[in-house]
């Protein structure tokens, strides 16, 4: 946060300008969709995330220094992998599988056209 820590319940609130989503990389974006999809498919609902997500601003905020780079996205990803993973719905082993997966992805890697993975 730039000025000053934000109370929690201001920070649980995604990140906005002129009222508009602010996204500051293309994987805060997805985080914000997959957990968007997530949700309509009814594997858990906001207020079981806004718990978790406090929960995480909380946990962020008691371990690092005011001056600290914070980030709202990396509250909200850990806070959607400890609900996934509360709910069974898949471990951590093959969240942590994934991520590995994605970040060894080549840069522009792009999936708007078919084709094979072997590149």
């Amino acid at each position: 946060m730039s000025d000053a820590f934000l109370s929690v319940a201001d920070a649980e609130a995604p990140p906005r300008l002129n009222g508009e989503l602010v996204f500051a990389a293309p994987w805060e974006s997805r985080a914000f969709g997959l957990a968007a999809a997530l949700r309509d498919r009814g594997l858990f609902d906001w207020d079981e995330f806004r718990v978790c997500l406090i929960a995480q601003i909380s946990d962020w905020e008691k371990h690092h220094a005011s001056d600290e780079s914070y980030s709202y996205y990396g509250c909200w990803q850990r806070a959607l992998v400890a609900l996934l993973t509360k709910k069974g719905v898949c471990s951590t082993i093959e969240l942590e599988a994934g991520e590995h997966a994605l970040a060894a992805r080549p840069a522009g890697h792009d999936h708007s056209h078919d084709h094979d993975h072997d590149h």
